[in-house]
């Protein structure tokens, strides 16, 4: 073999093994397909592949069941402020490409999430940075304006303060009304906080103003973080990695469940304002300029104002819309889980629905076997895994039983 050849091959090596040295956990799973992992043993010892939709889908009824198991009381107008570590910390590269960008992607689809679940509650931004904490956006009910307001400060310095955050937004949310109900949501990298005092006197302030903060941590548990859920009656989890962070973060989309002293039913006062004319030119009060936009008028003090929902800028009366209050019902009166199908009932599957009552696609596996499938406790109609997820998830109706309503009311009318 000639010298050409021996330093070729030599350096071949030398590549494959400065390929697989330093590598993360992560970064090991991304090289190699691993896809040994994705077998399973059957019955009978046979290798088949895991059907991961029917894992996620049984996470999902655990979580339904877990959810609807007893009936609480919600609080359905929530003011919620997002608390987002920009410190150095940010800037590590466990996360691809980065924490930062990885928490910002995450921050902008539970913003989203939120507003579609809770279009009666209020999200504000607050940044930690340099050992201060920033109020990037105040309390309002835009996703939009929150997402480009995010999206443009974007970058990681310095140390992050945990008491100055908690500080800040306990300042802001002392302000709110009574009747709403008060959270903090920290989506935090750093392994330690640079505070200007005792933290726990702060912890115990947040405490008496009864909010609510919850934690989720992008590197290792903390005693600190630990410590101020426990005391503020938040949930506190640490992510193995982007899939987890997304589902904990999304966790926090739905109502959680009232805080015994604001359990006292009471009355609100609301508006619901007109839509203004288009191509009129007048004074929005929410951004004090002239727009030429529809808008609308508050029915008190007859200001115009942008967007709903809001609070208006001069009579202080809560502006909402009907669709609103529509679209938060479901919180009130969830649709029950539906029950799994038994696998003795799928053995006499000729008696079963060969599709879906849902979206009508066929319930069957190849060889016409019948698939996994579930079905309505109250109508008894099948529905795919799909069907399931998006009827309580999105929908909020049942389509079988709106069929059966709807079907009784034409023959009450003929009779």
């Amino acid at each position: 073999m000639s010298n050409e050849e021996k330093r070729f091959n030599q350096e071949e090596e030398d590549e494959e093994e400065e390929s697989g040295r330093g590598r993360e956990a992560w970064e090991r799973t991304y090289a190699d397909e691993r896809s040994w992992e994705s077998l399973q043993e059957d019955e009978s010892g046979l290798l088949r592949p895991i059907d991961n939709k029917s894992l996620s889908h049984a996470q999902y009824r655990r979580r339904l069941r877990t959810a609807t198991a007893a009936r609480i009381q919600k609080g359905l107008i929530r003011y919620l402020y997002i608390i987002i570590d920009f410190s150095r910390a940010a800037a590590e590269m466990d996360y691809k490409p980065s924490r930062m960008v990885v928490v910002a992607r995450q921050v902008e689809a539970f913003i989203r999430e939120f507003f579609d679940q809770n279009p009666l509650s209020q999200i504000g931004l607050v940044i930690l940075k340099d050992g201060v904490a920033h109020c990037l956006t105040d309390l309002g009910g835009s996703p939009e304006a929150h997402i480009k307001a995010l999206m443009g400060k974007l970058g990681t310095s310095g140390d992050a303060s945990l008491q100055n955050g908690l500080d800040l937004v306990r300042d802001l949310l002392n302000q709110i009304p009574s009747y709403g109900h008060r959270e903090v949501l920290i989506l935090y990298s750093a392994l330690s906080t640079c505070d200007p005092g005792d933290i726990l006197e702060t912890i115990q302030k947040c405490k008496v103003s009864k909010i609510r903060c919850s934690v989720i941590g992008l590197s290792a548990e903390l005693y600190i973080c630990k410590h101020l859920c426990q005391e503020t009656g938040g949930m506190y989890f640490v992510a193995l990695d982007e899939p987890h962070l997304k589902e904990l973060v999304l966790e926090h989309a739905p109502p959680p469940p009232a805080i015994a002293e604001f359990a006292v039913a009471n009355l609100i006062k609301m508006g619901f304002p007109q839509r203004a004319a288009e191509g009129v030119i007048s004074i929005c009060s929410c951004h004090k300029e002239a727009k030429v936009c529809g808008g609308y008028t508050c029915p008190r003090c007859k200001a115009r104002i942008c967007e709903l929902p809001t609070e208006c800028c001069i009579c202080g009366l809560t502006l909402v819309s009907s669709p609103h209050l529509a679209r938060s019902y479901h919180h009130l009166f969830p649709i029950r889980p539906f029950d799994d199908v038994s696998p003795l009932v799928l053995k006499d599957f000729h008696k079963l629905p060969k599709n879906c009552f849902g979206c009508q696609l066929s319930l069957l596996n190849p060889g016409n076997l019948p698939g996994p499938q579930v079905a309505c406790p109250n109508c008894k109609q099948h529905f795919c895994l799909d069907c399931d997820i998006y009827i309580h998830e999105s929908l909020h109706n049942c389509p079988g039983c709106e069929s059966l309503r709807n079907a009784k009311t034409i023959s009450d009318m003929e009779q």
